[in-house]
């Protein structure tokens, strides 16, 4: 069985099948219909680079490196000037696949360290096609050069510069090449009778936001929105490959995000997280539910809908799983199996950890929350106009100032309350 992860930067509320107001992801509606729901699904951060980590190595951040103690619930992050990245102490999920005869891809944002020991191909991937960060810029190329495209090991060019990113207009066909480059794989795999794993990761919602010219002015949503629906166009041609080359039924694929909608660029190229409060960057709903579904046809029954409480750790898991292959028994993996979950409808008991830095704010167990920690940002960036909780005051919760509950955790009761407004 092949596998597909795609791995976005959306909210909850940005899907239609959640309840999206202008419907604009009809194809992501559409795999949730032939496939399985997940209601419960968290990252592992409430930032991009740890949940990824977290992601391929099937632990949380504060085991795999991925995290600050240099700042009491910073998140850790690495951006172009941090020099560090995934140790290669880490077994990642392309190099266990390996072992399976598979061959991996990554197309997309890396974001797991830019100097040469931390290239993909150095950690399990047989090909690449990206970046190993955002798309920030333009930079003045003196003091902080634009940041790199990689082909594999040769870098091919800069964003901005041989990869345009047009800020006016919010032009970028950077999707469509992202898109070509995964039906291009996934052919070239089936034509070699080849087991694969796809890690499509591309960052057209990550402000500054982008969209190809088809796309632009498209959507009810403005920018964002355009860029959530040619996002979603894609993951409606990358299904139809695989059905249209026989595979469908061979490979698994999940959807899912790295960490809620960032708020901080709401309204004009924010995403939703629904009813959840506040957004990216906190360990409130809304900074780490994410929308999940998987599709597998002929395995999983259309129109399941899951309230296993799942985490992207365990797509690690998983996909060891469907390869045939044990997890790694020197080490702790916070990842489960879901197969048993999505074939069976089974649910497993586990807990859900939210953590900031090195810290543990809070911890799901069934319906309940407790929070061991509130903050939403500090007084200092909120003074900036930096705010992750934009409109969502929930006095007492949403705190500016790092609040301790550790004697007397702030429980909520996320079925009644899923929006954390009424403390038990």
């Amino acid at each position: 069985t092949s596998s597909g992860v795609f791995l976005l930067q959306m909210g909850w509320g940005d899907l239609g099948v959640f309840g999206e107001p202008s419907k604009e992801t009809p194809h992501l509606d559409q795999m949730a219909a032939e496939g399985m729901l997940f209601l419960d699904f968290y990252t592992a951060n409430p930032l991009c680079s740890p949940s990824r980590a977290a992601l391929l190595t099937g632990r949380l951040p504060v085991r795999n490196g991925f995290y600050t103690t240099n700042g009491h619930a910073r998140n850790a992050y690495t951006p172009q000037d941090i020099v560090g990245g995934i140790p290669d102490s880490e077994l990642l999920l392309p190099e266990l696949l390996k072992k399976a005869g598979y061959t991996n891809k990554i197309i997309g944002k890396w974001h797991l360290g830019h100097r040469p020991q931390f290239h993909p191909l150095k950690h399990g991937f047989d090909e690449w096609f990206g970046s190993p960060n955002c798309h920030f810029g333009p930079y003045d190329n003196r003091e902080r050069p634009n940041i790199p495209v990689y082909r594999d090991w040769e870098m091919v060019g800069r964003y901005y510069e041989d990869f345009k990113i047009d800020l006016k207009t919010g032009e970028a066909n950077l999707t469509q090449l992202y898109l070509q480059e995964a039906l291009d794989f996934i052919s070239k795999q089936q034509a070699s009778q080849q087991p694969f794993f796809l890690y499509w990761a591309i960052d057209a919602t990550h402000a500054p936001v982008y969209a190809s010219k088809q796309f632009l002015g498209t959507s009810q949503r403005g920018l964002y929105g355009d860029a959530v629906r040619e996002i979603d166009d894609s993951v409606g041609k990358i299904l139809h490959r695989l059905q249209q080359l026989g595979i469908s039924e061979n490979t698994f694929v999940f959807f899912t995000s790295d960490n809620g909608a960032a708020l901080i660029s709401a309204p004009r190229q924010g995403g939703s997280n629904g009813p959840f409060l506040c957004g990216k960057q906190t360990t409130f709903e809304g900074g780490m539910r994410e929308p999940a579904i998987a599709w597998w046809p002929g395995h999983i029954p259309a129109g399941g809908v899951s309230h296993q409480l799942g985490s992207v750790m365990d797509l690690f898991s998983t996909s060891l799983s469907l390869a045939g292959l044990q997890p790694p028994s020197d080490r702790q993996i916070d990842g489960i199996d879901l197969l048993p979950v999505i074939l069976q409808g089974q649910l497993v008991d586990r807990p859900i950890f939210y953590y900031r830095g090195n810290e543990l704010m809070a911890v799901r167990a069934g319906l309940y929350k407790a929070h061991f920690w509130t903050w939403s940002n500090s007084w200092e960036e909120r003074s900036k106009g930096i705010d992750f909780c934009p409109g969502q005051n929930v006095s007492g919760v949403t705190t500016h100032t790092q609040e301790e509950h550790t004697r007397l955790p702030l429980l909520f009761h996320l079925g009644r309350d899923p929006g954390e407004k009424y403390p038990l």
